[in-house]
């Protein structure tokens, strides 16, 4: 009893923070348990449109100058990361697979004279997600990528190019047996 007020308490906490924010535009949000919204204060936009339901552990990161678009008719199940650094757009009628992550933005790093990588300086490039796409499971997106229309992107793919509209991506991995 006493944990359903916290995660009540929790759930309003998380939504005040979207509606506080002066760039952020919100339609209608079901939130689970324990999702977490970091909007920074200079933030492009943060666009949620209607009927967008996420599960439980959703991590939302929108930093300075980063525009987030949320279609409406979105899912996202347990575990899902967004970080966003450029643009992240994403389809109405998408549904995303627990623990898919979002990244449109990598560490910069040298490597001559020395190796060396950057804590605080990042490449960017954005992501768009097009509309009625399904991400599996364990999906993880890298900056640049463009998804096309109704796309089906298999569990435990990493996509680092473009996807076509009307493509199915498979992680098709070769069991080796050793006896």
């Amino acid at each position: 009893m006493l944990s359903r007020f916290f995660e009540t308490l929790q759930r309003k906490k998380q939504i005040t923070i979207l509606h506080k924010h002066p760039k952020v535009i919100l339609g209608s949000i079901k939130l689970g348990i324990s999702n977490h919204f970091i909007i920074y204060k200079n933030i492009g936009k943060a666009i949620f449109g209607k009927n967008i339901n996420f599960r439980n552990y959703i991590h939302i990161l929108v930093k300075d100058e980063g525009i987030l678009e949320i279609g409406d008719n979105v899912f996202m199940n347990n575990f899902c990361s967004i970080n966003c650094l450029d643009h992240i757009s994403i389809g109405e009628n998408t549904l995303f697979g627990e623990n898919v992550k979002l990244y449109d933005h990598n560490h910069a790093h040298q490597s001559i004279p020395e190796f060396k990588i950057f804590h605080n300086e990042f490449t960017k490039a954005p992501i768009k997600i097009g509309k009625n796409c399904w991400l599996g499971s364990n999906v993880t997106i890298l900056k640049g990528v463009n998804i096309g229309d109704n796309c089906i992107i298999g569990a435990g793919c990493t996509i680092y190019k473009d996807i076509p509209a009307n493509t199915t991506v498979l992680n098709k991995q070769e069991l080796i047996f050793k006896l």
